[in-house]
């Protein structure tokens, strides 16, 4: 129900050709996939004038359940001010500060007293590097290419703007607007960049205070762990990793969960505080400019948005989610969700009517946490009966559904197990 976007999609190492193609057909989709949402959404709302958001995340967003529309809520963001040479945001959850330079210096959380940063360092700070692979220009990474350049801690301006931080800096022949914002005691890093570079990456860098040897990292239904130290010449070799929507570092019982909304490439490694205590440092590979096959490659302009949350797998989970399915926008009446699940290491991941036309519901979920959970689905319509399915949608036996009523469905998951349950409808006599 969020506004469709593709640039994550695009065919990534083709001549300029083929991305100019591929520009034009993802737009015409896009334009046409807004109609049919904004048809189905008006249908679902009626003729109201209430204004709503239509929440298609399976968690509650702006004060609207998962998988419903209702009346928003937008949580209120804390307003910047002044401490001395500094600036700080504070909602009661988090203490931010930023100094001059428009990096952060301190991010605390209030609950526990624990400062993300190690001391003597700086969050949420740009990295310009090289980037000239021995070969396969758009392909490959050079390792040596990771600890070359130049960090970004000259700003033109850090200013309060109402509820935000902005931050603006120019470099090259490229612009770089971040708007910070403190929000339910996590950190939005709002980006608009305009991108001319040539042969150099793009990263933003966050040292955390943990002591860690690896990290999760977010994969379709789940997460996997890879190590962050270097003690093999394998740990070396990944020295960029890939994640979905969120990674996550931390120790057993604190860590910090850093999720975004279009970026895939990742480096977290342990490294030595100024203190000489360990700390693992995660950069995100915002933004490249190779030159072969395509020399126009990640030219022009780009918004995206990081988040920071001090939190646990569940935290990066909800704010995976809510990266990338913001609530949309609409007028009309309210609408009840038409599922709910009462445990949210349970993810629903789709709900759509099955392909043969019956009319019956199939509802796709997963275990989020990698832990055995136990959940109810309940709905708001009663069914003749449910059954779990494979991907095309044919019965199967399964241990995941330890019960089921007209409404109700009790689940019991083993770590990462991925469910497609299958609501019959009533069939009419005759």
């Amino acid at each position: 129900m969020s506004t469709l976007q593709f640039h994550d999609i695009l065919p990534g190492t083709s001549i300029a050709w083929v991305h100019q193609e591929a520009e034009a057909t993802y737009a015409g989709v896009a334009t046409s996939l807004e109609e049919i949402v904004d048809t189905a959404t008006a249908a679902l709302v009626g003729s109201g004038d209430t204004a709503l958001v239509a929440n298609a995340g399976p968690y509650a967003q702006h004060g609207v359940a998962g998988l419903g529309i209702g009346a928003a809520a937008a949580p209120r963001a804390a307003e910047p001010s002044a401490e001395g040479d500094l600036l700080v945001l504070d909602d009661g959850l988090l203490r931010v500060a930023f100094d001059r330079r428009g990096v952060l210096v301190s991010v605390v959380e209030r609950a526990t007293g624990r400062e993300v940063l190690p001391e003597g360092t700086a969050g949420g700070v740009l990295q310009l590097l090289r980037d000239t692979p021995r070969e396969w220009d758009a392909w490959d990474i050079n390792e040596e290419d990771q600890r070359s350049g130049r960090e970004l801690l000259d700003p033109v301006s850090v200013v309060p703007d109402g509820d935000a931080v902005v931050v603006r800096h120019e470099f090259g022949a490229s612009t770089a607007e971040i708007r910070v914002r403190l929000v339910e005691g996590r950190v939005d890093l709002a980006f608009d960049i305009d991108w001319h570079e040539s042969q150099k990456p793009l990263k933003l860098a966050f040292p955390v205070d943990v002591r860690a040897e690896r990290a999760a990292f977010e994969i379709q239904f789940g997460h996997l762990h890879r190590p962050v130290h270097r003690n093999t010449s394998w740990d070396a070799a990944r020295f960029e990793t890939v994640a979905h929507r969120w990674v996550h570092v931390g120790e057993p019982s604190w860590g910090v969960a850093i999720a975004h909304d279009v970026v895939y490439g990742h480096d977290l490694r342990t490294t030595t505080a100024p203190s000489g205590r360990p700390m693992v440092t995660a950069r995100l590979s915002l933004l490249r400019a190779p030159l072969y096959p395509d020399p126009g490659a990640d030219q022009g302009r780009h918004s995206f948005t990081v988040s920071l949350r001090p939190g646990g797998i569940a935290e990066a989970v909800v704010d995976g989610y809510r990266q990338s399915l913001p609530p949309r926008p609409l007028r009309g009446t309210p609408v009840e969700p038409l599922l709910s699940v009462s445990d949210p290491a349970v993810v629903v991941e789709a709900v759509k009517l099955a392909e043969d036309g019956s009319g019956d519901l199939v509802v796709r979920l997963y275990e989020g946490h990698g832990d055995r959970s136990s959940a109810s689905l309940t709905t708001t319509v009663d069914w003749d009966s449910v059954d779990t399915t494979d991907l095309l949608e044919r019965t199967v036996e399964s241990t995941a559904v330890r019960a089921s009523d007209v409404r109700r469905v009790e689940l019991e998951l083993r770590p990462f197990e991925l469910v497609t349950l299958r609501f019959r409808a009533p069939r009419r006599a005759g």
